[in-house]
């Protein structure tokens, strides 16, 4: 008799709404994950030292760790530290270099990772991976998806709107990213999960079609309700297909070319998916997808993040080297430099400067 489903690897508690972090404690114990109290919390020594005073006296069985930034070292010094305590289960509290840390120190450690999102920058805060600065640049760890994610509202909004700002453009880059998933099947007979690519490609819609901006609170659960299934969809596939085409080659190239001047990830993304949208012949979506950008005060032109268009042209001539093997628009077109310039102009002309 042939299997007729299949498990999803998904979080046991997705909790978004205003106020969520004040009931921490008790939804993981309502949950069976910690019971005891008994966690062990990463946070940073900014914004998770201020959240810290706030819940800490409603976890008095927790372990307070800070850590110090982002790196691969970071992450297995947290997981020597919390190696000798007796938790159920690790917590990150933070953005998303907390978080990946936090990921990478409970997989190091056999502990199941609860996620607890400061801000809305990307979407790594439920994903199968871990992103860790380390010697040779940035390196991406496979670790299993956090079993509970936490998203209160209210801190959201107390974040620099430019994490939120950042997560839209990174979820709407899914429609890119199926699209170029998609042009890889047609070409290459790559294999795609359809599941993995409707949950990444109905995030991205959902944030791309919303009338609210980020301010309004049913936009930001929107956001983060995209945010978190672009993760699952990740799990799902086994590999950063569904969210991770020419947008993403375009933001890595930026990154690696430039990397004291970058913008924010999902800054970088929108942009390449736009950029990539018209590639593609799909103009009329480039030029929507450009006006729902501007409208959230995103970048849509590389001046708009200090780049110049020679620069662009470069990140995106360069963008097949950041993911060798991935098949793309970019590769498919196999664009010399002159045809990008003049794509580029055209691009320019059809979204309006």
């Amino acid at each position: 008799m042939p299997v007729l489903t299949r498990l999803i690897p998904s979080p046991v508690v997705v909790d978004i709404r205003p106020g969520a972090l004040d009931d921490l404690g008790s939804v993981l114990a309502d949950e069976r994950i910690s019971q005891s109290g008994r966690l062990a919390i990463a946070v940073s020594g900014g914004s998770g030292a201020r959240l810290r005073e706030r819940i800490a006296p409603s976890l008095p069985g927790a372990s307070w760790y800070e850590v110090g930034g982002g790196t691969i070292d970071d992450a297995v010094r947290l997981a020597s530290d919390i190696k000798a305590g007796h938790y159920d289960a690790v917590v990150g509290l933070g953005g998303g270099k907390i978080i990946d840390c936090a990921k990478f120190a409970a997989a190091r450690v056999g502990l199941p990772l609860v996620a607890v999102a400061t801000n809305l920058a990307h979407d790594g805060l439920c994903s199968p991976v871990a992103t860790l600065d380390n010697d040779a640049g940035r390196g991406s760890y496979g670790v299993p998806n956090p079993i509970a994610v936490i998203i209160d509202l209210d801190v959201i909004r107390e974040a620099p709107v430019r994490f939120v700002r950042s997560g839209i453009g990174d979820a709407i880059s899914n429609i890119s990213a199926v699209a170029d998933w998609e042009l890889a099947s047609r070409v290459n007979g790559e294999k795609i999960d359809g599941l993995a690519a409707a949950m990444a490609r109905q995030a991205g819609e959902a944030v791309l079609r919303h009338p609210g901006g980020v301010g309004d609170d049913g936009f930001l659960q929107v956001l983060a309700e995209a945010l978190v299934l672009t993760g699952i969809a990740m799990s799902v596939s086994g590999d950063s297909r569904p969210s991770s085409g020419a947008c993403h080659e375009i933001n890595h190239a930026f990154d690696l070319l430039y990397p004291k001047r970058a913008a924010a990830h999902g800054e970088q993304c929108g942009l390449g998916a736009a950029f990539a949208m018209y590639l593609r012949g799909a103009h009329e979506e480039s030029a929507y997808m450009a006006e729902v950008l501007r409208r959230h005060g995103l970048p849509v032109l590389p001046e708009e993040i200090g780049f110049t268009v020679d620069e662009f042209v470069r990140a995106v001539e360069f963008a097949p080297e950041t993911r060798p093997g991935r098949y793309t628009i970019i590769e498919h077109l196999d664009l010399k430099t002159n045809q990008i310039k003049d794509i580029y102009a055209d691009y320019v002309k059809a979204i309006g400067s």
